[in-house]
């Protein structure tokens, strides 16, 4: 496995549905949160990157697997690694799983293509490439 970053969460009650496990579109948002950490493990804040140098990830694709559910007041561990990535697209991976037990949860994707200000495709600032395992340009030729 690829380098990986992990967030812990806990489950809040307005996270779950009425019968008591956690509601399936919050998964995507705890990707979302591992996301975030990872950049910030990497050495870098996400909101940087979009404030300073104009780039932001927008998602593409995202895909979620269920295996067990969550339920209120469970901490739940958020492992999130870049699965893929080129200077014009990104794909990072997550493994959510219990801190109790380690029974895996869920598991997904999300796909982003790297975008300007005005959401016109780009490329990744060559500062970025080895937070996400990139060669230097100078390699690429």
């Amino acid at each position: 496995m690829k380098p990986a970053a992990e967030t812990r969460i806990r489950v809040r009650y307005a996270e779950t549905d009425q019968m008591g496990v956690v509601y399936y579109a919050n998964y995507l948002v705890w990707m979302e949160v591992g996301r975030v950490e990872f950049c910030k493990a990497c050495g870098f804040n996400y909101r940087d990157m979009e404030d300073a140098d104009g780039v932001r990830m927008a998602v593409a694709e995202a895909s979620c697997r269920y295996a067990s559910p969550a339920r209120f007041d469970d901490e739940v561990v958020i492992k999130t690694w870049i699965e893929n990535a080129n200077p014009r697209m990104v794909t990072f991976a997550y493994e959510m799983s219990a801190a109790e037990d380690g029974r895996r949860l869920a598991s997904g994707h999300t796909r982003h293509i790297l975008v300007d200000r005005e959401f016109r495709r780009t490329r990744l600032p060559a500062k970025y490439f080895s937070m996400f395992g990139l060669a230097a340009p100078s390699e690429l030729v």
